[in-house]
């Protein structure tokens, strides 16, 4: 009798998250003024802590009030040149046709999530890229939960082991750190779970275009 070949297994049309650790010594500098930044901005925006009383949203973000943070103050200018660089990367990853041009920044905005805050499941429509900055992660704090693209159409599919591969669970958290780069595209349902710290946890979230 002749032997079977082996059984292959191939993975299609892969769901790719980019992660960038950028907190060494010397970031130090840039993270502590970023930090500072972002509060002292979250302390003046009346129209942000307006709308986040609203919209029940526990701390503070600027998402709906302000739309120029690189040009308001020069620290975010330079978190965009840095964000430029990983978001063309990723692009690339990616294998975008981009046809010559470059994705570029389309909205950017400052996230203060108090402890027990959270934010609810949602994508970033009408973007390409998007992802998070992030600047203060106090011990306790929030992860980013990410949801399986195909999850509605799994119908009849068993339950996965909890010890299975990252890659074949329903949902996936990454741990970001302060100083951590987290790329996705911006038709990927995320989630921020409940925020365990007893301090606030600050990020930047952004969108390229």
């Amino acid at each position: 009798m002749s032997k079977t070949a082996p059984a292959s297994v191939t993975p299609l049309f892969v769901t790719e998250l980019y992660r960038a650790d950028l907190g060494d010594a010397k970031f130090e500098d840039f993270l502590a003024e970023l930090d500072d930044t972002c509060r002292a901005i979250a302390d003046e925006d009346e129209a942000g802590q307006t709308w986040s009383q609203t919209k029940g949203y526990l701390g503070y973000t600027s998402y709906a009030s302000l739309n120029d943070l690189p040009a308001r103050a020069s620290i975010f200018a330079d978190l965009k040149a840095i964000l430029d660089s990983h978001v063309a990367a990723f692009a690339d990853k990616l294998d975008f046709d981009l046809n010559g041009r470059k994705l570029k920044l389309d909205s950017m905005w400052i996230n203060v999530l108090e402890p027990m805050g959270h934010h609810s499941s949602h994508i970033h429509p009408h973007s390409v890229i998007s992802g998070t900055f992030y600047v203060s992660i106090p011990e306790g704090s929030s992860a980013l939960r990410l949801e399986d693209p195909r999850l509605g159409f799994m119908m009849n599919a068993p339950l996965r082991k909890a010890n299975g591969k990252p890659e074949h669970q329903s949902f996936v958290c990454a741990t970001p750190l302060a100083g951590t780069v987290l790329l996705w595209e911006s038709w990927l349902r995320h989630e921020v779970p409940i925020n365990l710290s007893d301090d606030v946890r600050i990020s930047v979230s952004f969108n390229y275009a």
